[in-house]
C-alpha cells in the first residue's frame, strides 16, 4: 500500500510580546512586582529559593555561600551601567564559560538583548526585590521571573559578574538561566550554540577549522552583518588539557566569543582581522596584533579607534584571521530566525516546526548499526518547491535539538547523541526539528496513516464434510459443553489451552480469561456471551493465521517479539498504524524488556479486530469518521 502523507502546516514563531508566564502562581512578571509593592515586601522565589538545592544537586559547596541582595552587597547597585556590553561578563566559579561567551556575542545585537534582558529594570524608586528575562525553548518564548538573591562569598559575586562592581544585569541574568534549567551545577559544561539558541530562537550550525571551506572569512563576515552569534574554541586531547593555557595566552577547552571581524591597513595591504573575546574579562592572545604588539604602531589613530583597538586587559583582543585557524578549531555560528532579525535585514527564514518523541520500544530505533530497528525512527519528508533567488539550487538548513536534558541532569539524564541518523538506541528524549529555507518549503511527516485490511466476516455455516482436527473439536466441545454445543469464556480458556499445549512450535505460558472473553465478544453472532461450534471453528481459522504470523516475526524463536516486530507482524494481520496508536499498544501489551508474548499478541489482534469492525459498522456514511452519542460510545468502549 502506498504511504498517504499528511501536510504539516507551519507555525508562526512567537513574538517577544507572546513570551509565556512560567512562574508557579500562574501570575506574570508585572502582576507580581505590583503586588510586592502593594505588600512593601521584596520578592521571595518559592519556584527558585535562596537554598543550595539551587545551587548544586550532585555535591555541595565547596564553601559555604551567603544569599544576598544587591543592595546588600554594595551601596548603590544599579540593573544597567553605561549600556549593556560584552565587558559586563566576567566568569566567576562556575564552568559555564559556554554560556558567558554566548551572552557576550547576545550584547553586539541591541534588538535580541532587549528581548532577553528588558531593559526597564531597575534598582529605583519602583524596586521590589524581582527580575524577569526572556529565553526561547523549543519553538516558544518563555518569561523566567527570579529574586534578585545571588550566592556570594564574603561579598563579593561567586559566579558570572560584571567589571562594574555595581551592575547586576549579567548575574541576574546567569541565575534566571539557572532557574530555567534546574540549578546552577547544571549550567557546568556545554556548548555554545545551545545559549545562543535559546537567546534567540536561531539555529546553530558548527565548523571545523581546519576543514573550513575557503570563503570562510566571508562566512564569518555575512554572519556577523547579519547579526548571527559567533563562538569559538581549542579542542583538548584529555581532561588533563581543560583551561590549559598554550604559549600564546589561549586557552584549550574554553568558550570564546566573535566580537567582530574586520580588515585594515598595514604597510600598504589589507590584512584580514578577528575580534575574539575571553569571558574570564583577561588573559588573553600575546601574538601578532594583540594589544600591545608592535603591529598596531604602523595603523593609523583613526584606524584604531575605528576597531576600538584599547591595550586593556579585558579579556577581549584582535589577532590575523590566518592566526584564527592556526591555533583555534571549533566556530560556531547562530544564525537567527525572522523573530529576531532586524526589520532593515535583506536576508529572513522560512521556518517549519516539527515535535516529536522518540519512544523506547517504539520510535526510538537507534542508529545505523541497528537496522532492524532504525527505519521505526520519526521521519519526515521535506519538499523544497522554489529555488533560489538567481540559483538553480535550494538551500535550507534543519536544524534538530533534544529537550529539557540539562534540566533533567538532577535526574541523572545526560545529553544524548543524536542527529539525522545518529542516536543511542532505546532512550527516551522529546525532539524539535525546525526547518530553514530560503524559499516557501512543504513538509510531510513519514508516519503511516491508519488503514484497515480486514476479509468480511464469514458466516459460521456447518460444513458437509469435516476434517479430523474438526472432528476432534467437536469431541471436545461435546464433552465440555453439554448437548447445546456452547461454552462459556472459562471452558473456551480450557478448550484452547489443551489445543495449544499441543500444536508445534509456539511457546506460551497460557491463555488468559480475559483474553477468552474478549474472544466471545468478537465471535458472539448471537450475543448471548457464548460461542458456538460453528463460531469456534470460525475463530480457529482466524487463530491458525495469527499463529502463523506471530512464528514468522519471532524471529529469534524465542516465544515472544520484541515491541518493533510487533509493528510488522500487525501489519501481516491488516493493521497499518500509525506511530501514537502503535505507542499505545507498546505500553499496554509489552514487558519491562518491551517483548510481547502470544497471549498479548492475541489480545491485541482480538481489541483491533473488534475496533475495527464496531468502526466500520457505525461508519455508514463516512467511512472515516462515525458520531457517537455518550450511551453509544460506552457501549464502544465496554465492547472492545
Amino acid at each position: 500500500m502506498p504511504y498517504l502523507y499528511r501536510e504539516a502546516k507551519p507555525q508562526r514563531p512567537a513574538l517577544p510580546r507572546d513570551a509565556r508566564a512560567t512562574h508557579s502562581s500562574g501570575q506574570a512578571y508585572e502582576e507580581l512586582r505590583q503586588e510586592c509593592r502593594r505588600r512593601r515586601v521584596l520578592f521571595e522565589d518559592p519556584d527558585f529559593p535562596a537554598t543550595d538545592a539551587s545551587l548544586f544537586f550532585s555535591e555541595k559547596p565547596p564553601i559555604s555561600f551567603v544569599w544576598k541582595r544587591p543592595g546588600d552587597i554594595v551601596k548603590d547597585p544599579k540593573f544597567i551601567v553605561g549600556g549593556a556590553t560584552r565587558t559586563d561578563i566576567c566568569q566567576g566559579d562556575l564552568g559555564d564559560c559556554w554560556l558567558l561567551a554566548a551572552i557576550a556575542s547576545l550584547t553586539l545585537n541591541e534588538k535580541t538583548l532587549a528581548r532577553v534582558v528588558p531593559p526597564d529594570q531597575n534598582f529605583g524608586p519602583d524596586y521590589a526585590g524581582i527580575f524577569h528575562f526572556q529565553f526561547w525553548q523549543h519553538n516558544e518564548w518563555l518569561d523566567v521571573v527570579i529574586d534578585d538573591r545571588l550566592p556570594t562569598f564574603k561579598s563579593r559575586l561567586v559566579f558570572l559578574h560584571s567589571a562594574e562592581r555595581n551592575e547586576f544585569w549579567s548575574a541576574l541574568l546567569e541565575k534566571a538561566y539557572a532557574k530555567l534549567n534546574g540549578s546552577y551545577e547544571a549550567l557546568k559544561g556545554g556548548s555554545t550554540i545551545e545559549a545562543m539558541e535559546d537567546f534567540t530562537g536561531g539555529v546553530g550550525e558548527m565548523y571545523e577549522v581546519k576543514r573550513a571551506p575557503d570563503n570562510f572569512y566571508e562566512i564569518l563576515e555575512k554572519a556577523l552583518k547579519r547579526c548571527s552569534m559567533v563562538g569559538c574554541s581549542i579542542d583538548t586531547s584529555s581532561a588533563a588539557e581543560s583551561e590549559a593555557k598554550t604559549p600564546f595566552g589561549l586557552i584549550k577547552g574554553h568558550a570564546y566569543s566573535v566580537t567582530g571581524i574586520d580588515e585594515v591597513s598595514y604597510r600598504g595591504r589589507k590584512v584580514q582581522l578577528m575580534r575574539i573575546r575571553n569571558p574570564w574579562g583577561q588573559v588573553e592572545w600575546n601574538g601578532p596584533w594583540s594589544d600591545n604588539s608592535p603591529e598596531w604602531r604602523s595603523v593609523s589613530p583613526s584606524e584604531q579607534k575605528r576597531l576600538s583597538q584599547t591595550a586593556l586587559d579585558d579579556g577581549e583582543f584582535w589577532m590575523k584571521f590566518e592566526d584564527f585557524k592556526v591555533h583555534f578549531d571549533k566556530v560556531e555560528i547562530c544564525n537567527l530566525t525572522p523573530d529576531a532579525l532586524e526589520d532593515n535585514t535583506p536576508h529572513k527564514w522560512e521556518v517549519t516546526i516539527h515535535q516529536g518523541s522518540w519512544v523506547r520500544g517504539s520510535t526510538a530505533g537507534g542508529c545505523r548499526n541497528f537496522l532492524e530497528t532504525f527505519w521505526t525512527n520519526p521521519q519526515i519528508k521535506l519538499h523544497l518547491t522554489e529555488k533560489d533567488d538567481g540559483q538553480d539550487d535550494c538551500t535550507f538548513i534543519a536544524a534538530l535539538m533534544q529537550k529539557d536534558r540539562r534540566k533533567l541532569k538532577k535526574l541523572g539524564a545526560e545529553m544524548l547523541t543524536i542527529g539525522y541518523s545518529i542516536y543511542e538506541p532505546h532512550q527516551e528524549a522529546d525532539f524539535c526539528l525546525r526547518i530553514f529555507s530560503e524559499k516557501k518549503a512543504i513538509t510531510q511527516d513519514l508516519d503511516e496513516n491508519v488503514a484497515i485490511d480486514l476479509p468480511e466476516p464469514p458466516n459460521p455455516t456447518p460444513s458437509p464434510r469435516e476434517t479430523e482436527e474438526e472432528k476432534q473439536f467437536r469431541v471436545l466441545f461435546e464433552q465440555i459443553s453439554g448437548k447445546d454445543m456452547e461454552i462459556t469464556a472459562e471452558e473456551l480458556e480450557y478448550i484452547l489451552n489443551a489445543i495449544l499445549k499441543k500444536t508445534k512450535n509456539i511457546k506460551f505460558k497460557n491463555l488468559s480469561l480475559i483474553s477468552c472473553r474478549n474472544i466471545i465478544s468478537l465471535m458472539d453472532s448471537s450475543g448471548n456471551g457464548k460461542l458456538e461450534f460453528n463460531e469456534f471453528k470460525v475463530f480457529w481459522e482466524k487463530m491458525k493465521k495469527w499463529i502463523n504470523i506471530f512464528l514468522r516475526f519471532d524471529f529469534d524463536k524465542s516465544g515472544s517479539m520484541s515491541s518493533y516486530e510487533l509493528r510488522s507482524a500487525l501489519k501481516a494481520a491488516g493493521y497499518q498504524l500509525n506511530n501514537y496508536l502503535l505507542q499505545l499498544i507498546v505500553l499496554r501489551y509489552s514487558d519491562e524488556q518491551f517483548q510481547i508474548e502470544f497471549d498479548d499478541f492475541l489480545n491485541c489482534l482480538i481489541r483491533l479486530e473488534n475496533a475495527s469492525r464496531v468502526f466500520q459498522a457505525l461508519s455508514v456514511k463516512n467511512k472515516e469518521f462515525i458520531n457517537l452519542n455518550i450511551s453509544e460510545f460506552i457501549n464502544l468502549a465496554m465492547n472492545i
